[in-house]
C-alpha cells in the first residue's frame, strides 16, 4: 500500500537546499553504521525536518524523540511497532516492502538480535544524542492498543482478558473487515487467490462439515465458535443441531442477534464459557477452528482431552490450526504476542499431532492451507486499505494502524513459511466404521 501523509512535528525545519544531510538524521545515520555494519537501506527523516540516507529508498521518518526512546528500551520489533501505531514513526511508502527490505538487510549483514544493553555498548553517539534531545528518558506508557493482561498464565480470568483484548474490539469493526459469513479463520481458496473471499470462506465451512461426516440431526460442537460461521452453516446447510462455545461476550452477543434473525433458536445454541468447562456431550462430530493456538502449550493437552470426550467414540473431531517452525517465536514474536494475542502458543504440526494422539486419537488426514492464509488476509488487508477513513472512524487511528502491521505482517509470515496452518482431521477409535469425506 502507499501512504502519503507528509504531517511533520511542529516547527520542524526543511533539509538544506543541495540536499546534503545534515542535523538529527545525519547523526542517527553516523551512529547506527556500527550497528548496522554498513549505510541507512532506507531514507531517514528526522523529527528536526532534517534527512539521510540513500535519496532513492523508501522514506521513513521519525517524527519525535519520544520514538527514539521506544526503540532505546526496546531496540528491534517491538520499539518499532509501538512508534509506528501512535504515529511517532511514519513509513511513506508500502510497508510490506520495508518490512521485506529489513529482513533481507539483516540476512545479509548477519545483523545480531537487538538488546538495549547491546545498543548502549555499541552505540554512544545514539545514547548521547537521545540525552541531548530530551529522548533518554523513563520508558514511555505502552500505545493504548497495546494488550495488557494479569494474573496466572491461562487461568481462567487471563484467557477472558487475553481473547477479550483482540476479538471484543468492536463487532462492527469485525463486520467490515470480514467477509459476510463472519469468519475469522483461512478460508479455502479452490479457485485460486482471485477466487472472492465470502466464497472461500463458505468452501472452507462446507469442508470442515463434510470431513467430520456432519448429516441432518446430527449434534454438533463448535469449540472456540467465533462469530459463528461455522456454527449458522453447519444448521442451515447440514441441518445439524449445534453447541457453540465461546468466551467473548461480544461474540456471543452478534451470534444471538444472527440465530434469532434466521429463526435458527432450534438449531443452534451459544455458550459463553471455556472449553474447560463444556460438560456436554459426547457429540456426533466436533470442531475447532484456529482456538487451539490460544489454550498455551500446558493446557494443550488439557484441549485434546476435551476434544478426544466431547466426541462419541468413532466420531471426528477437525481441528484447524497455525503452526510454527522450531527456532521462530512460539507466540509469534513481539508485535503479535504484545498487541494481537497475548498469550498464544504455536509449535510445529508434527508436535500438534503428537499432543492429538497423546489424548487417544487416530489421526485421519492432514491438510495443508498455507497460501490459502496469504490469500484470505491479503483480501482483509485490501479491505482494511480501500476503507480507510471508515476504520479509522470505527476503531480509532492507532488501533488502525495496528491492523495495518497485523496483517502485512501477518501475510508476509504465511508466504514465507514462517507459520502455516492445517486441517487436522483426527477419529476418536470405537463405534461403528464411519467414513468422513475426505474431501481436500
Amino acid at each position: 500500500m502507499t501512504l502519503t501523509d507528509d504531517r511533520t512535528t511542529p516547527g520542524a525545519v526543511s533539509p538544506t537546499p543541495s540536499g546534503r544531510a545534515t542535523g538529527v538524521a545525519a547523526r542517527i545515520e553516523t551512529a547506527l553504521r556500527p550497528l548496522l555494519r554498513g549505510p541507512l537501506p532506507v531514507r531517514l527523516r528526522a523529527w528536526d525536518g532534517s534527512e539521510a540516507g540513500p535519496a532513492d529508498a523508501t522514506l521513513v521518518e521519525v517524527r519525535s524523540p519520544q520514538a527514539l526512546t521506544r526503540l532505546l528500551w526496546h531496540p528491534g520489533e517491538l520499539g518499532a511497532a509501538q512508534a509506528y501505531v501512535t504515529g511517532e514513526l511514519e513509513v511513506h511508502g508500502d510497508v510490506g516492502a520495508t518490512l521485506d527490505l529489513v529482513r533481507e538487510t539483516v540476512a545479509a549483514r548477519d545483523l545480531p538480535p537487538l538488546t538495549a544493553g547491546r545498543v548502549a555498548r555499541m552505540l554512544p553517539d545514539l545514547v548521547r544524542l537521545a540525552k541531548e534531545t530530551g529522548a533518554l528518558a523513563a520508558p514511555p506508557a505502552p500505545p493504548a492498543t497495546q494488550a495488557v493482561v494479569k494474573g496466572r498464565l491461562h487461568s481462567l480470568a487471563r484467557d477472558r482478558a487475553s481473547i477479550s483484548h483482540h476479538y471484543d474490539l468492536s463487532n462492527e469493526f469485525y463486520e467490515f473487515l470480514l467477509d459476510p459469513h463472519m469468519a475469522y479463520s483461512s478460508g479455502y481458496h479452490v479457485d485460486g487467490p482471485d477466487m472472492p473471499l465470502e466464497a472461500a470462506q463458505a468452501a472452507k465451512l462446507d469442508l470442515v462439515c463434510r470431513k467430520v461426516g456432519l448429516r441432518e440431526g446430527m449434534r454438533f460442537l463448535d469449540v472456540g465458535c467465533g462469530w459463528g460461521s461455522l456454527s449458522l452453516y453447519a444448521a442451515e446447510h447440514f441441518g445439524a443441531q449445534v453447541t457453540g462455545v465461546t468466551i467473548a461476550a461480544e461474540q456471543k452477543a452478534f451470534i444471538d442477534a444472527r440465530i434469532a434473525e434466521r429463526g435458527l433458536g432450534d438449531r443452534v445454541r451459544i455458550e459463553l464459557r471455556d472449553y474447560r468447562e463444556i460438560a456436554s456431550g459426547p457429540y456426533d462430530a466436533v470442531a475447532s477452528l484456529e482456538m487451539g493456538e490460544h489454550v498455551g502449550e500446558k493446557n494443550y493437552d488439557t484441549y485434546a482431552e476435551v476434544l478426544y470426550r466431547s466426541v462419541k467414540p468413532g466420531g471426528y473431531v477437525l481441528v484447524q490450526q497455525m503452526s510454527r517452525f522450531a527456532g521462530h517465536h512460539p507466540g509469534g514474536g513481539p508485535f503479535i504476542e504484545q498487541f494481537i494475542a497475548p498469550d498464544m502458543t504455536m509449535r510445529p504440526v508434527g508436535d500438534t499431532l503428537n499432543l492429538l494422539q497423546g489424548a487417544g486419537f487416530e489421526v485421519r488426514g492432514v491438510h495443508a492451507m498455507r497460501e490459502h492464509y496469504v490469500w484470505t488476509v491479503d483480501a482483509w488487508h485490501r479491505t482494511l486499505e480501500e476503507n480507510w477513513d471508515r476504520a479509522v472512524e470505527l476503531i480509532g487511528e492507532e488501533a488502525a494502524r495496528v491492523w495495518r502491521l497485523y496483517l502485512v505482517g501477518g501475510s508476509q509470515a504465511f508466504r514465507d513459511g514462517r507459520m502455516g496452518v492445517d486441517q487436522l482431521l483426527l477419529r476418536r477409535p470405537g463405534g461403528p466404521a464411519v467414513v468422513a469425506d475426505p474431501a481436500s
